[in-house]
Order: C-alpha cells, then sequence, then structure tokens
C-alpha cells in the first residue's frame, strides 16, 4: 500500500538506512510501485516513501527552490485549481496535477498549511532552514501511520508489518485488541493489534526539533466541527447540493484515467448524476456473483446507459473460487490483518478494477456521512469458542464499543468508524488502485454535522439532488426502489419486496440458524441458494466454506497450530468446522474470525 516510512530522533546511525530500505522493500508489493528515500544525518532522519506509478504523489521528495525544505507526502490532497494558480503568480515552480505544490503551500503559510489540506495522506516535511520535522496525516486518519516510540527515538510506517520486520520484538499480538477484532472486527480507540504499536491520531502533526523531545500536536480536532450550529431542513438541503456540486469535480482531476464503481444504490448514482460527464469519458463497473445478475449489475447498467458511459461487470465465480487461499492470505498480509479474510473478493476485484482504470472513484462513505449510518458493531460470536480468559476481553470489548457511541453520531462515524473500521477494506483497495470518495471532503463532512436531525436517516435530499441533475436517473429505482417523486403506496410496496429479499439473503447466508442450515443441507441436491442468494451481494461464505472452500478451512482451522492457540477453545472450534462443513451448523462467522487471526499469527507475528 502506498505510504511513508522512517526513523527519527537520537541515535539514528548510517545503519538505519539499511533498516529503512528494509521497510520500504516489505511494502514494495506491486511491479506498479514506485519508491524514494530520504536520509539527513545531522538531524537524525532516515525516512522513505512508496507509491503507485503516475499518481498524485509520484514526484517525491519534493524541494522548494532553494532546496531547503523537503516533503515527502503519501496520499492525495484536493484543493481548488485556483489555490494552485496564486502559488504559481508568486513564482513557485509547480505544477496542478502532482504534489509538488504543497511545500511551497508550507513556505507561504508555515504549519497552518497543514489546516487546509482536504483529501487522505500522510506526509513528513522537514524544514532544514528550522532545523525540525513534521509528522503529520489527515483529520481522519485514514493516511495511516503506525508509530512505535523506543526512548527518544520514533519508528513509524504506513504499514504495520514494516515495524515489525526491523522491530522482532513487537511482533506479539496485543490480546485485547484481538479481542476487539473478533467482536467488532477491528481494534478499537488508537490501539492495533501489536503490542507496542500504536496509531499517530487524525489531525497530527508531531514535530522534531534537534536536540528536542517529540512535540506531538494536532492541526486539528474533531471539536471545530462539533460546535457549529444546525440548519434548517431546506437550507441544508440547498448547501448540501451547492457543496457537493462545486466540490465533485476534483476528485475527476490528475493525470491518471478515472472508473466509476457503480451500484445500484444512492450515493454512486448522486455522483453520476451531478457530474455530468461528457459521453465516453469514465469506465463504468459493477461486482458481481456466481448465482444472479443482482440489482446492482442490473441497475448499475441502466445508470452508464443513461448518462453515456461504458459498463462492465467482474464477476466472482469460479475462478476466485480457486484462488481463495492466495488470496486470503495475501488480503490479510496486505492490509496488516486489518482486514479480515471476507476481504478476498473485494482483493480480486480490484486487482481487475485497475486494468480498467488506475483511479477508482466511489460512493463508498455516503450514507455514514450523509445518513449517519453505523456500518459496524460487535457481533454475536458463540462464546465456546473462546478459552475463558480471552471470553471475558471479547465481552469487555463490546462494552469498549458501547462507550465509544457515547459522542454525536456524524462524530462517531467521522473520527472512529472511519479510522477504525472502513480503513480495512480501504488499505486493501489502496494497495491495487487510487481510490476516492467525494463524500469525506473535508467541506462536504464539515456540512454534515450541521444536518438537522430530522434528515439523519433520510434519503430524500440525495434522492431530490439526483432528481435535479439527472432526471432519468432521479426516476430510476435503486437496488431498494427507491426514487424521486414515486407513487407513495406502490414506492412502499416495491421498497417492501427489496427489503424481503434482502433479509432473505442474508438469513439465507451469515444469518441462517443452525435448525435451517440442517434442512438446506438435507436439500443440498435442489441447490435452493439459487433462489435466495445474489441479489444483492456477490459473495457468499456460508455456502462456500461449506463446499468448495471446505478443504482449505479443514487445513487451516484443524490443524494442531490453530487448535492450540491460547485464545481458542480448540475442542469446540473443531466441532464448530466440522458442523459448518457437514452442513449442520453455521458458523460463517467463526471461521471468518478464527482464519484471520491464524493468517495473522503465521504472517506477521511468525513472519520470516
Amino acid at each position: 500500500m502506498p505510504g511513508i516510512v522512517g526513523i527519527i530522533g537520537k541515535g539514528t546511525s548510517s545503519d538505519d538506512g539499511r533498516l529503512v530500505s528494509e521497510m520500504i522493500r516489505c511494502m514494495m508489493h506491486e511491479p506498479f510501485y514506485n519508491q524514494c528515500t530520504y536520509v539527513d544525518g545531522d538531524l537524525g532522519i532516515y525516512a522513505g516513501w512508496v507509491g503507485h506509478r503516475n499518481s498524485f504523489s509520484d514526484c517525491m521528495p519534493v524541494w522548494n527552490e532553494t532546496k531547503d525544505v523537503c516533503l515527502l507526502f503519501a496520499g492525495e490532497e484536493f484543493v481548488e485549481r485556483s489555490d494552485i494558480e496564486r502559488l504559481q503568480t508568486r513564482r513557485h515552480a509547480c505544477g496542478v496535477e502532482q504534489a509538488d505544490y504543497l511545500v511551497h503551500w508550507y513556505e507561504e503559510q508555515g504549519e497552518k498549511f497543514l489546516q487546509q489540506l482536504n483529501g487522505r495522506f500522510s506526509g513528513l516535511l522537514v524544514d532544514l532552514r528550522a532545523h525540525k520535522a513534521i509528522l503529520f496525516n489527515d483529520r481522519y486518519g485514514l493516511g495511516r501511520v503506525y508509530v512505535h516510540q523506543h526512548k527518544e527515538r520514533l519508528y513509524f510506517a504506513s504499514e504495520a508489518k514494516a515495524l515489525l520486520r526491523i522491530l522482532p520484538e513487537l511482533r506479539q499480538l496485543d490480546l485485547d485488541s484481538l479481542a476487539e477484532t473478533f467482536s467488532c472486527g477491528c481494534p478499537l480507540q488508537q490501539r492495533t493489534l501489536f503490542s507496542g504499536v500504536s496509531l499517530l491520531p487524525g489531525g497530527s502533526a508531531w514535530v522534531f526539533h534537534r536536540g528536542r523531545s517529540i512535540s506531538k500536536e494536532r492541526y486539528f480536532s474533531p471539536e471545530a466541527w462539533e460546535n457549529q450550529p444546525l440548519l434548517g431542513e431546506r437550507e441544508y438541503g440547498d448547501r448540501l447540493e451547492d457543496t457537493f456540486r462545486r466540490v465533485l469535480p476534483r476528485y475527476f482531476r490528475g493525470r491518471q484515467q478515472v472508473g466509476i464503481s457503480l451500484t445500484g444504490g444512492v450515493d454512486s448514482r448522486m455522483v453520476m448524476a451531478c457530474a455530468r460527464l461528457p459521453s465516453g469519458t469514465t469506465p463504468c463497473y459493477t461486482f458481481g456473483g456466481l448465482y444472479h445478475e443482482s440489482n446492482d449489475v442490473r441497475i448499475a447498467r441502466r445508470v452508464a446507459s443513461m448518462c453515456g458511459q461504458s459498463h462492465e461487470v467482474i464477476p466472482v465465480g469460479e475462478e476466485f473460487l480457486a484462488q481463495f487461499p492466495k488470496l486470503a492470505e495475501r488480503t490479510v498480509y496486505l492490509s496488516d490483518g486489518a482486514m479480515d479474510v471476507v476481504g478476498a473478493p473485494d482483493l480480486y476485484v480490484n486487482q481487475r478494477a485497475r486494468e480498467i482504470a488506475p483511479v477508482r472513484l466511489t460512493g463508498n462513505y455516503g450514507g455514514e456521512v450523509l445518513r449517519s449510518i453505523v456500518a459496524f458493531k460487535p457481533m454475536p460470536l458463540s462464546e465456546r469458542l473462546f478459552e475463558s480468559g480471552f471470553r471475558a476481553s471479547v465481552r469487555k470489548a463490546a462494552e469498549t464499543y458501547r462507550s465509544e457511541l457515547n459522542v454525536r453520531t456524524p462524530s462517531f462515524v467521522a473520527f472512529k468508524q472511519v479510522p477504525w473500521h472502513h480503513y480495512a477494506r480501504l488499505s486493501l483497495e489502496l494497495s491495487q488502485l487510487t481510490v476516492r470518495s467525494p463524500y469525506l471532503d473535508n467541506e462536504l463532512v464539515e456540512l454534515a454535522f450541521r444536518g438537522p436531525a430530522s434528515l439523519a436517516a433520510s434519503n430524500a435530499t440525495s434522492l431530490r439532488m439526483i432528481h435535479n441533475g439527472n432526471e432519468q436517473l432521479g426516476k430510476l429505482g435503486t437496488d431498494r426502489n427507491l426514487a424521486f417523486g414515486s407513487d407513495a403506496i406502490l414506492g412502499r410496496l416495491k421498497h417492501l419486496v427489496q427489503e424481503l429479499t434482502f433479509r432473505g439473503e442474508y438469513a439465507f447466508d451469515y444469518g441462517m440458524p443452525h435448525w435451517l442450515a440442517k434442512l438446506d443441507n438435507a436439500l443440498r441436491p435442489l441447490h435452493m441458494e439459487r433462489a435466495f442468494l445474489g441479489r444483492h451481494k456477490f459473495y457468499h461464505f456460508r455456502v462456500w466454506y461449506r463446499d468448495a472452500l471446505s478443504e482449505y478451512v479443514k487445513a487451516m482451522l484443524l490443524d494442531p497450530r490453530t487448535l492450540s492457540r491460547p485464545y481458542i477453545d480448540g475442542r469446540a472450534l473443531q466441532g464448530m468446522v466440522q458442523a459448518h462443513v457437514a452442513g449442520t451448523g453455521n458458523y460463517t462467522l467463526e471461521i471468518h474470525r478464527v482464519l484471520t487471526a491464524e493468517l495473522i499469527q503465521r504472517q506477521l507475528v511468525e513472519m520470516k
């Protein structure tokens, strides 16, 4: 995944250059990655950068004209073109499509320039004039930076495995974090899976002066958005539409082709309606599955056609299943264990999406930011799975989650859910292509904090914006049969039908009770899954673990190494695996979690 690495502080030596090179090699996952290094032995800085070739930040390191300010920047920044042009009029040599203007922005504004940055990023800025360096990231913390501090030395990296590679003493699982991952799917707060490794908080600006201790500062605090007055429904709706239309063009700029991953929902359609793209300029694609042409595929194809764009389906089928063991292992490794094995289909489809366009524009986060959707929570795993002491830690994880909900929902979404939960899938996607979403634009999120409570869970404003941008799209029902101005009674009936099929698919997959799993297994020759699965989702692990992937599941989870892990009740796990592959129970979630934990153990803790 693109990012930065480094060692800063007292006691650095020339050997640190070798260590940084090892960290960089640990992050060079694909042949289309580039790399660079920066060394200043006098200041005690050894750092490196990894990124996609021809991406926004593929110009590192960047210097000012007098060669006394240097920047390593990973990620993207979305600014108005006029701001860059103003820098050019002040005789700064910078372009408009790459990150080189950022170093000149610092020259003009000093550390205040961090408050203007808009995007997902991390960076290290070195000011030789002031004998200092600044380690920073975006205000959400999506530009993740793992840190380990030892006395007056700081080790940092965008991937935890880079730290684990050079500091083997860190290769220990933090059991509280592991319990949170079993329960909630991710560590909570600023914890990571690894003892002694924490996260750089979102909106950080950690300053290093030669001969002094680290000054751990923040250039942004959530209170800046939380303390805004709320708006009325009409004023909020008007401002939201104006803001979205104004910021959206930023996400289509750059040197690389942009493709749009379309679904049948509201948020990617809002992009299509408001962008008004010239015909044939922006390829679109949708992820498809084995059993049906899903609502996403069927509707997205029509959306693309109405907007004059091409459309492809990227299928997840037999080829994916044949590659699953390798994809599952790579998913866990690339994401440092943040993404569990259920992300393997996402790795597969994003590898193929890059063949269409190296930049993927998505509607992700729209529902979370605009409609306050809380997308993760503790999962009801069988407690028999765990050793008794670890069982208590899993219960504690659910309590920690509930305590973290004690904020306004927009704050939970933007500053907890996004960096803790959504980061996992994003990290996997970023390993393959550049991912953009206008729904995390600072201006849009700041405005969302002012939305009235009456619109918090409503699609009405988004549907109106789609209609105003493209009447055809406004009339076309979504995957849940939502449309602008549709007949109230008929619209509710259609929506109810789609909700029933959605719930039916869940009940036939993750949510199937054990008694129904036995009945489904008895009727296996009838392939009842074809009647329920694939209308809304493109992956179906309950059936796959039972059938196509059963040998891999047994080989991994019935291995004596797995059964002897101190946090697992081996006998209970053995029974769950045998019941699932025999079709007499549904332990899909338990298999997800244990398989992921075992891959973390083998690939990251026991790395060679």
